[in-house]
């Protein structure tokens, strides 16, 4: 049985999830409660054998318009001191990187779906993601610049191996806006759709694909992407050699060699 979260969508059909950010009335700005159910869902779906793919997407009219404001609030925590103001607000941050972190280490690939907006935060959230697909009027704003701060939890270390270096220091010094269609041209995207209509159904007929492969090895092929994106081409080479010899399923091996050679989709175990 799925669980339920109080600013989240959760379905799970045919191996794969939909997580849908659900506070359409607020463009799905990121409030407390957001924070941590983002935590708590890619913690469960990671867990949940039956679960293959991730799809995510954001409920109305946009994906993400950021952090909520509300989230400025007493960050001094009550203390007069300066040390103790800093530490509190160090530990504050880092909390929510964790949140959204467990985003990119849930071993299940996640395909983030955006329509409209998608700011601040959202961009954050959303580098998390292993792949990116947007519509046309879909843009993206590394927004935290035009309020007087440096974005903190995770857009300024992973966007620049997402994209060209020169170009996210432009978004992030700038805060304008990045299109979908120039997303798609420097690589923040996969694809671009005509509406969210069809951007949904693109997304979900990929999932749908990824779904089908043995899930052993795509955990493994995510696993070793993520390393080898902060490891030397020799380490990578090491850990996927070790990996394979303890890891490599030959009960998915036979299954998927069958299914190649009889032209028919294999049937793995979750």
């Amino acid at each position: 049985m799925t669980p339920s979260f109080e600013t989240l969508g959760l379905e799970l059909e045919n191996n794969v999830a939909t997580v849908m950010l659900n506070r359409p009335d607020s463009a799905n700005a990121m409030n407390a409660p957001m924070w941590v159910d983002i935590h708590k869902c890619f913690e469960w779906l990671d867990s949940e054998p039956s679960v293959r793919v991730v799809v995510l997407m954001g409920s109305g009219k946009n994906f993400c318009s950021g952090l909520d404001l509300e989230m400025f609030q007493n960050l001094h925590g009550g203390s007069s001191d300066p040390a103790r103001v800093a530490e509190l607000l160090r530990q504050r941050v880092l909390e929510l990187q964790r949140n959204l972190t467990a985003i990119e280490i849930c071993r299940k690939p996640v395909l983030a779906a955006v329509q409209r907006a998608c700011i601040g935060g959202g961009v954050d959230m959303i580098s998390c993601c292993d792949m990116r697909y947007a519509c046309q009027d879909t843009y993206f704003s590394i927004r935290e610049i035009d309020i007087g701060m440096t974005a903190d939890v995770g857009t300024l270390q992973r966007l620049p191996k997402l994209i060209p270096d020169g170009v996210a220091r432009e978004l992030a010094y700038t805060g304008r806006k990045l299109s979908g269609d120039e997303a798609k041209t420097v690589g923040f995207v996969n694809a671009v759709f005509d509406d969210h209509s069809s951007l949904i159904s693109g997304v979900k007929d990929i999932a749908k694909e990824i779904a089908s492969k043995s899930p052993i090895s795509i955990r493994g092929t995510k696993e070793m992407l993520l390393y080898t994106r902060d490891h030397s081409v020799q380490d990578g080479l090491n850990y996927i050699a070790t990996w394979n010899a303890g890891m490599m399923s030959q009960h998915d091996l036979m299954a998927g060699i069958t299914a190649q050679s009889e032209r028919k989709v294999a049937d793995y175990e979750d």
